[in-house]
């Protein structure tokens, strides 16, 4: 395989690791039952954190320390305005998101383009030797390693130990969950700070590994909302998370790819496309729930029938139960 393609395909798992550690955390917070809707902001507000401390102590691991910690206050906020004073968690998950990207745009302007050191690549011995997938997968940063990590140990902890079960059991039937045992609210707290802290990490990767932070010309914002689409998209799901993202990420590339091959598209077309196609992605996965396609399957051949409604059954997406629904000790 030839060696740009190579580069270009181990650059998309790279690009991957800020929408993987934001969706990930995400997926934790809302399979709580809290919908952390300052994503956007949130994102932007801690890629700006995470590129001055770095910037300033010199120290990658300082930098993203803070914006995990400034990621889990901020989605602490929007638990405690949710959880403790019942306030609507879209309305203050908004309020926040428009509130932390202009708090991000004005502590960062004294950084705008700032040089930082670039996060070295960490070759795995014997591994990164490997054909085509060695330079692809195993010579990444530590961080892009963490972010395939990420993925394996969220399913593992979701669905296959027991506090999973009860993170999934408080995020659907937290009455349930609570009869057994469970705090709800106190669980659904821990939760969502560690989602928001996730959410920090993918912040302060992104602007300390992809685009360094220019302000508003950092090239961030959007993403949360394209998160919490992938969110949607993976059915909460951490491995259907990670497609999803890994596809909005090859749908940048793409963009990337096919500018110089069409010089006469205007190049912010490309610059912009992989949101609504992202979007229409997401249409096409919850299509299923519409009553009027079961009307226009039901006109159809029976094999015909049989094999749409058993792809759209496996797209097919429902979100936690009690997402959003506050939950109160009866």
């Amino acid at each position: 395989m030839d060696s740009s393609l190579v580069n270009s395909i181990a650059s998309i798992f790279a690009w991957a690791g800020p929408v993987i550690f934001a969706v990930m955390g995400e997926t934790i917070t809302e399979r709580a039952g809290v919908m952390n809707l300052s994503l956007n902001g949130s994102l932007i507000l801690t890629a700006m954190v995470g590129f001055a401390v770095a910037t300033v102590t010199g120290n990658f691991l300082v930098g993203f320390l803070a914006a995990a910690l400034v990621g889990a206050l901020v989605a602490l906020l929007i638990a405690f305005m949710s959880i403790s004073l019942k306030q609507s968690q879209v309305a203050v998950g908004y309020v926040l998101a428009m509130a932390t990207k202009s708090l991000a745009y004005f502590l960062g302007a004294p950084y705008v383009g700032k040089q930082v050191m670039q996060i070295p690549v960490v070759s795995i011995p014997l591994l990164s030797q490997i054909p085509i997938l060695g330079p692809i997968l195993f010579k990444q940063t530590l961080m892009t390693y963490f972010s395939f990590l990420l993925i394996l140990a969220c399913y593992i902890y979701i669905y296959k130990t027991h506090q999973g079960l009860m993170l999934q059991g408080v995020g659907e039937k937290p009455t349930a969950a609570f009869i057994r045992g469970a705090n709800v609210n106190r669980l659904r707290y821990v939760y969502t700070g560690i989602g928001g802290a996730l959410v920090g990490v993918g912040g302060a990767l992104y602007s300390l590994s992809i685009k360094g932070w220019n302000g508003q010309l950092s090239g961030i914002d959007g993403i949360g909302w394209i998160v919490l689409a992938i969110t949607i998209f993976g059915s909460w799901h951490p491995i259907k998370g990670a497609l999803g993202s890994y596809f909005f990420v090859i749908l940048q590339w793409l963009g990337i790819v096919l500018q110089p091959l069409l010089p006469n598209v205007n190049s912010r077309i490309f610059q912009v496309a992989p949101f609504p196609l992202m979007i229409l992605a997401l249409l096409f996965v919850n299509i299923g729930n519409a009553d009027w396609v079961d009307r226009t399957l039901a006109g159809l051949p029976e094999s015909t029938r049989r094999v749409i409604a058993k792809l759209l059954r496996a797209m097919r997406t429902s979100p936690p139960a009690a997402l959003g629904i506050p939950f109160e000790n009866e």
